[in-house]
């Protein structure tokens, strides 16, 4: 019986130590993470501010009449093509006409008004005060006409250049005011061009200067760059938005624009930047000027650190501060890091 007990006893204490050398786990092996690197270095380029803006005929001119009156007639619509000279819109002529009348009239009148004074003063009945004054009067009935004249002659609108119509605002049998705008037109020619016009804050207008080149990019043409000119600099900054207005001249060469279209421009700036750059691919979390990459020193294991981004071109990162003494940046393989990781460098 007491062998029998000491079995037992050693068979459940074999038991026990067995089930306790299962409940211990394997530690797990620490996985090392293929990555490819980057040295770290300085680039120096030229600065470049990029722009968005509507593309617009680089003159455009709201025309009128000179004089009020019931339009009778509007030659053009939205779209037209419109060759410098084309009677685009005209008034009723009665009333001008009757102007016109009234006036050669009254010249009529001072002429003989004159001619009467003129013999009464040779004769010594009127006297020289009398003939000056009918000459006088003659002088005014004369500007008089000649005003009537010039306000018919702008009774209609002929237009001033070649262009489009951007924007008919008037219509046939509406009466219109002096000076009030009855269509705009967006002057195009050989001597007149496109510009996209944009605006731009007061760091960004500081560091362009007329004259500078830009690349050009329109949505309705995709896939294709036009060459730019910065033409124009506002010297005065608008009162609501506290923007800077820019002018880019655009060389569109057979392509055809329209006014209202949408476009994005890269204007190089006159000042020489140093900068460390990376692959798109080595930057993570960007949050407007702030990131994150990761970094080795000793190519076995990396680091997470911020970074602050100074400006994006399509084909780099430029960064500003961050890269303080690392020599390695991770391209490749970022996604299955962390602080910490141990890597192996991928040729």
């Amino acid at each position: 019986m007491k062998h029998i007990l000491i079995a037992a006893w050693a068979a459940i204490t074999l038991q026990a130590c067995t089930s306790k050398a299962n409940d211990k786990k394997p530690e797990p092996a620490t996985e090392v993470i293929p990555v490819r690197l980057m040295p770290t270095g300085t680039d120096s380029s030229r600065t470049e501010v990029s722009v968005s803006g509507l593309i617009a005929a680089q003159n455009d001119a709201r025309l009128s009449f000179k004089i009020g009156g019931l339009i009778e007639s509007i030659n053009v619509q939205e779209g037209d093509r419109v060759r410098t000279g084309q009677l685009l819109a005209s008034l009723k002529p009665t009333e001008i006409a009757a102007q016109v009348q009234q006036a050669q009239l009254a010249v009529e009148k001072a002429q003989r008004d004159f001619e009467r004074a003129q013999n009464l003063y040779k004769d010594s009945v009127a006297t020289l005060e009398q003939l000056q004054n009918a000459r006088t009067g003659l002088d005014i009935a004369r500007q008089g006409l000649q005003q009537a004249q010039f306000n018919k002659r702008y009774a209609n609108i002929y237009a001033p250049a070649d262009g489009i119509i951007g924007k008919k605002i008037g219509n046939v049998g509406e009466l219109v005011g002096p000076g009030a705008p009855v269509l705009l037109l967006n002057a195009v020619s050989s001597s007149q061009k496109w510009v996209l016009r944009a605006s731009l804050a007061d760091h960004e207008w500081a560091a362009v200067q007329e004259g500078a080149k830009a690349s050009v990019t329109v949505d309705a043409f995709p896939g294709e760059t036009f060459t730019g000119l910065l033409s124009q600099k506002a010297p005065l900054a608008d009162a609501a938005s506290g923007s800077f207005t820019v002018e880019i001249q655009v060389n569109f060469g057979s392509k055809q624009p329209a006014t209202g279209m949408f476009g994005k421009a890269r204007i190089g700036a006159g000042t020489m930047t140093t900068a460390v750059s990376i692959p798109y691919e080595a930057l993570l979390e960007a949050n407007g000027s702030e990131g994150f990459v990761f970094v080795t020193a000793d190519r076995k294991t990396v680091k997470r650190v911020p970074v602050i981004i100074s400006r994006i071109t399509p084909e780099r990162v430029y960064l500003s501060k961050g890269l303080e003494g690392y020599p390695y940046v991770v391209t490749s393989g970022s996604p299955y890091l962390k602080d910490g990781s141990l890597i192996s460098v991928q040729q």
